[in-house]
Formats: C-alpha cells, structure tokens, sequence
C-alpha cells in the first residue's frame, strides 16, 4: 500500500498521544516539551526499532508517499512556530537594549557558526574539504544550526532564582532574540547559495525581502488596527495565520530565502499591535493542536540510525561541546567587550546555550545543504541525530550551568519570586 489517507490519520492520532503524554513527561524533569516530542518521535517510528531486526518497527513505519503528507503537517509546523516567535520580540525592548545586545548577539552566531563549520570540515576530511564547494555549504550548515538560542528554559530557571528582572536577565533576552534574526538570516544566505548562486545576489535578496516585507508590513499593520475594531475578534488571526503563509511563499519562491524567515518577518511586522497577543495565542493554539506536535515528532521519525557510526556518536558529543563552547566564547566575550564584569560575562553566555524549537526549524529547513553523491550516498554530514543530542543536552547543562553561577547568591532569591514561579519553557504548549 503506497497512501493510505487513513493510515495517516491513524499516524497523527498516534502522534499526538504520544508527543502529549512525553511533553509533559520532559517538563516534569524541567526540561522543555519539545525535548520529550522529538523523543516521542524517535520512540514511535521506525528509527530505533528497525535497527534491532525486529518485525516490529514501531507504532509509525509510513511509506515514502504518507512520509510527505507528515513533513507537509510538519512544515506548517515549523512555518507557525517562527511566525509566534515573530510575532513575541518586542521591538520596544530591542531598541532600549541597543547596542550591547546587538553586539552580544553577533559574537553569538559568529562564533558557533564558525567553530561549527571548522568542526563538521574536520569530520568530512579536514579544512581542504572547504575548497568542494558542497562540503562547504555542508558545513556552513552545521555552523548555523549552532547559532540558533532557545531562551525558553533560561528564563525559567533566572525566574526561580529571582535573575530575571536583573540588567542580566533582560539582556539575555534581548540578545536571544536578535541571535535568532541574524540565525535564520544566515540560515537564507547558506541556503540561498546552494547551487553555485553569487553571493552579492543573495545579500541583495535578502535585503530586498526586508524592504518588501516592511513595504507590505505597514499597510498591513494599519488594516489590522482598522480590522480589530470591527465586531467578530476571530477574523484578526484568521488574516494573521493568512499573512504568514503568504509571507514564507514569497520568501521562498520570489527572493530564494528560507520560509521561515518570512514567517518570522510576517510576525514581526504585527508584533506591538493591540491585537497580537491574541494573534499570538490563538496561532499558538492551532499549531499546538496539531501542526507543531507533527513537526518535532517527525523530526524523530525522521531520524535513521542504520548508518549510525562511533564516528557519528562522536560528531555529536563534538558538536554539543562547540555549542555550548561557542556561545561562552562568542557571548561572554562579547559581553565583556561592552564592559559586563567577567561574572556577568558568564552567565550571559551560559544563559545562550540552551537550544530548542530554531535549531530544529534550522535543520528542517536546510537539510537540503546535506551533501550526497550521484549515486544517493551521503559525502558529507547528515546532523540530525547530533541536532537531538544538541537539544537534549543543552537543555540539561543550561540551567545546571547557571545555578552553579548563582549558587553563592541562594540565599538571597526573593520567596516570592518562588511562590509566583511560572513554566516559560512553553507559550500553552511548550515548544518555546
């Protein structure tokens, strides 16, 4: 049987238990529920089973047709997911934040990206491996999967230690959500360039896109004032969810840019209205529904282990070590440049190193940098399982990193900033 619209529902049926039930697992050991979606995924496909031998190859084992149909539910996923993160930076914030934010940013993308790359040539044959251009972008790629920041589990954890209102606290903010701008820009450049493409073409479309976005943004922006004065508050997020499809097509398919880059852009041109927290938790509600869940799940039924080497199982512990290396470096130093002290200069870029929902978006969306030959075998690195590893253990040495900083400071954390304690890993649904 090659499509079965059945069976697929049955697979999203299966999906959504089981993503549910280890979603609330993860948080239960304070980890976010993205962490144990993507593990649900990893649990109920064929992934691990199917290395065994065993007839059994999980509750999921779809045919390449009804793999599509999943990675369609999975792409709006993602799609939605960029979209709310859009539609939550608050530009107000930015501009207060200014320069030292920016700069902190940068030295965050920066540096994971280059030490990622360097580190993804190393494993496909060392820095000559740069002159094949595939290779290169193979390795780019890796670096950019680096710079993404989940700041989700970061507030979480300065929130219980009463830190989060601090300078510190909000420049990690700040920084975080700028370090996912420059990402995901980079994210479009790297991709944009595969297939030979000139680079001063790409910068321009780039910049084109951005000027196209905030061209079409502020009209938008002035019928959304307009429309949420109107009776029927519903058809706002119906026009919104609309705005960002159409934004990540033209993204795509006119300016040659990540889809998730205008997704981003379509949100933050309504970022700041009145109406976008409504926006924002009515978008979030539908992707929680069904979208997102899909989307981190397939990540795991996705992921194939027949391959899998003790070459590979040291590429990620590598790759999880330059992540957590490369924002220390990139942000501490940056902080220490804009004249934080060297203990804020710490927990700033221990505060960067969670990873979450971008970097798995980046990997989604720029898995076709993935370098195979002619003949389908795979020349270069596929960082998927060392993605995982990246999400799953940040997540951990993150909050452990910045109790370890902070401990000296326990006596003196607030009792009410314990009893007022709130799950931030999540917007309802825990994929932030």
């Amino acid at each position: 049987m090659e499509f079965s619209v059945m069976r697929v529902m049955l697979y999203l049926a299966v999906i959504l238990v089981a993503t549910r039930g280890l979603g609330m697992l993860s948080q239960r050991f304070g980890m976010p529920q993205v962490v144990g979606m993507v593990i649900a995924g990893l649990l109920i496909g064929p992934a691990i089973f199917s290395q065994f031998g065993w007839e059994f190859r999980g509750f999921i084992d779809p045919t390449p047709a009804e793999m599509e149909a999943l990675n369609a539910f999975s792409q709006v996923g993602v799609i939605m997911i960029l979209f709310s993160s859009g539609l939550s930076t608050d530009i107000q914030e930015l501009k207060k934040s200014g320069a030292a934010s920016t700069v902190i940013a940068l030295g965050g993308v920066i540096v994971p990206v280059v030490l990622g790359a360097v580190g993804a040539l190393m494993f496909m044959g060392g820095l000559e491996a740069a002159a094949d251009h595939n290779k290169l972008l193979n390795a780019l790629f890796v670096g950019v999967i680096l710079a993404a920041t989940s700041v989700g589990i970061t507030v979480e954890t300065l929130r219980e230690m009463g830190k989060l209102n601090t300078t510190v606290g909000t420049i990690i903010l700040s920084a975080a959500i700028i370090d996912d701008v420059i990402g995901i820009i980079a994210l479009s450049l790297v991709t944009s360039l595969n297939g030979g493409s000139d680079p001063v073409i790409t910068l321009l479309k780039v910049v084109g896109f951005f000027a196209f976005s905030f061209a079409a943004g502020l009209p938008i922006r002035a019928l959304f004032r307009w429309v949420s004065l109107q009776p029927g508050k519903h058809r706002v997020g119906i026009f919104a969810l609309s705005m960002c499809l159409f934004y990540a097509f033209f993204a795509e398919e006119f300016f040659g840019l990540a889809s998730i880059t205008g997704a981003y852009m379509a949100g933050l041109m309504l970022s700041g209205l009145g109406n976008s927290e409504y926006i924002d938790r009515k978008i979030v509600s539908t992707g929680y529904l069904i979208f997102s869940p899909v989307f981190f799940a397939y990540i795991g039924i996705s992921a194939d282990f027949s391959g899998f080497t003790v070459r590979d199982l040291v590429f990620g512990i590598v790759l999880v070590v330059l992540g957590c290396v490369g924002k220390v470096i990139g942000c501490g130093g940056a902080a220490r440049l804009v004249h934080y002290t060297g203990h804020e200069s710490m927990v700033i870029g221990c505060g960067m190193i969670a990873r979450g929902e971008v970097a798995l978006a980046v990997y989604s969306v720029g898995a076709s940098l993935i370098y195979y030959g002619p003949d389908g075998a795979l020349l270069g690195l596929d960082p998927l399982v060392p993605t995982i590893l990246l999400v799953v253990l940040t997540s951990i040495i993150c909050p452990l990193a910045l109790k370890i900083l902070y401990r000296d400071d326990g006596k003196n954390v607030p009792q009410s900033s314990k009893d007022t304690f709130v799950d931030l890993s999540s917007k309802e649904g825990g994929y932030q």
